[in-house]
């Protein structure tokens, strides 16, 4: 008896429908835990990278010097923000006929647009979770369903019913729908978790944008011509 209701040899002998619910439902629990460990990354490497720019950023380095050091690296981040930001306030400042807000106006526009690029970029797959995390219950319940049919099926088709004929199928239909929680709850935990550490990095990001396009505001009104060369400090 333990051995027939063993969860291998319930999925073994399950219907092909059962079968194919359960290989879905697995998969999607195994590609989630991808998407989750690659997430947990990013997220990590994205909130060092923060930390790290910031000290630097606020040490009083030379501007022109810290976007040297960054732009041809390929930043993300608040680094990519910035960079993003001080090459079009270096472009603009060249052009005549600007005023000073039209320079940081667009500068910050550049930000904006290079926030929303990271953003995006860390906001990949999430939308996955959270697919498996509100449907998988639902297909391991499809799975259940059909199990139990295919049960009570077997049930009118003899007049002898037993526990021990009946207990297999009922035990294949419940094998879904413990698989589907299986594959659900990760994908929901994660996906609110990684929601929230991508709104406050947001938040940390937009603090940045602020701060800095106040900083370029008041150098642009200290300042005319090229800013080729200046030595404009924090």
């Amino acid at each position: 008896m333990n051995n027939e209701l063993s969860i291998a040899a319930l999925i073994l002998d399950a219907s092909v429908v059962v079968q194919l619910i359960l290989l879905l439902l697995m998969a999607s629990s195994v590609w989630s835990w991808k998407v989750i460990f690659d997430k947990l990354k990013d997220m990590k490497q994205a909130k060092e990278a923060a930390d790290r720019f910031e000290d630097l950023f606020w040490s009083g380095r030379n501007l022109s010097e810290l976007f040297r050091k960054f732009e041809n690296s390929k930043p993300r981040g608040m680094a990519g923000i910035f960079v993003a930001g001080f090459r079009e306030f270096v472009r603009l400042h060249k052009r005549q006929g600007l005023t000073s807000s039209d320079v940081v106006d667009g500068s910050s526009r550049a930000m904006r647009v290079a926030l929303n690029r990271d953003l995006d970029g860390l906001e990949v797959n999430l939308s996955f979770l959270a697919t498996v995390g509100s449907t998988t219950p639902y297909i391991g319940l499809f799975g259940t369903v059909w199990g139990i049919m295919n049960s009570f099926s077997a049930i009118g088709a003899t007049s002898n019913a037993t526990l021990a004929m009946v207990a297999p199928g009922i035990s294949e239909a419940l094998v879904a729908t413990a698989v589907g929680l299986f594959a659900a709850i990760p994908g929901v935990i994660f996906y609110n978790r990684f929601t929230n550490e991508i709104e406050r990095l947001n938040n940390r990001y937009d603090i940045f944008l602020e701060e800095f396009s106040s900083i370029l505001r008041r150098q642009s009104h200290h300042e005319e011509g090229d800013v080729e060369g200046e030595e404009a400090t924090l």
